[in-house]
């Protein structure tokens, strides 16, 4: 019977697995997760047609790196594998990896405030402080939700996210889907989106009068989160150092 070490060393694109992995348990911490739906992928090869995502209805505090599966964005078959993914997450993510190369990791969530920010008429998020300054002229809002994220309604979304700099879709009546270079890059952006969403909720419950910022600083402020350097990547570490001490076995 080969060794957990032997399987790593013989599975395809480990340490991408292992990153993957880590942000479904911390998802799953932070109260980010819809029982078992939701997905997160990763492309894996140059033109991010390949990449890993969850298994089928896999609960994310259960999900491990040796979990996740490889899928062609290419394969028309791909439904019909014995080990077929979820068909909205193949329409999402199959579709978005498909025309989108310049997205390699997407992370979709119903998170709570995120979702509430998708509820209303509109959904756009002011610069009221730097976490939200961080997402200024960086968004697009999808204003045409048509119902669960089969092959159809990803090809629309997919059209809508062209732009590399539109790194996080507001996605209307649904939830949010955000974009990067890499699991960290990309989890990094979630978390503080989810935060930002969550001070402009919380400051429109006030019922008074929000302080936007200009749109001059307000940028400003964007570009130098943008440069602020290696800030996603030691912020993930940390969160993958917290679970080794906790012995999860996420990167088994």
């Amino acid at each position: 019977m080969p060794s957990v070490t032997n399987l790593k060393l013989n599975m395809e694109h480990w340490q991408e697995r292992v990153d993957l992995a880590a942000a479904f348990r911390w998802a799953h911490r932070l109260n980010w997760h819809e029982a078992v739906a939701n997905h997160f992928s990763l492309a894996v090869n140059e033109d991010s047609s390949r990449f890993l995502m969850n298994p089928n209805q896999a609960h994310f505090a259960r999900i491990k790196a040796s979990d996740l599966l490889l899928i062609d964005a290419n394969d028309p078959e791909t439904l019909n594998q014995p080990n077929a993914p979820d068909p909205t997450a193949w329409g999402l993510h199959g579709s978005i990896h498909r025309h989108c190369p310049h997205h390699r990791c997407l992370l979709h969530v119903h998170s709570i405030f995120a979702t509430v920010l998708a509820s209303l008429a509109d959904s756009s998020l002011p610069p009221i402080d730097q976490n939200t300054a961080t997402f200024f002229n960086r968004t697009v809002i999808d204003e045409n939700f048509g119902g669960l994220a089969f092959e159809e309604e990803g090809e629309r979304c997919a059209a809508a996210l062209q732009d590399p700099k539109k790194k996080v879709m507001i996605m209307g009546n649904h939830g949010v889907l955000v974009m990067g270079d890499s699991v960290a890059d990309t989890f990094n952006r979630l978390y503080y989106f989810e935060r930002a969403a969550e001070t402009y909720i919380r400051a429109l419950q006030t019922g008074q009068p929000l302080r936007i910022l200009s749109d001059e600083i307000a940028e400003k402020t964007a570009r130098e989160l943008e440069e602020y350097p290696e800030q996603a990547e030691r912020h993930f570490s940390e969160l993958k150092m917290i679970l080794k001490e906790e012995n999860s076995n996420f990167s088994d």
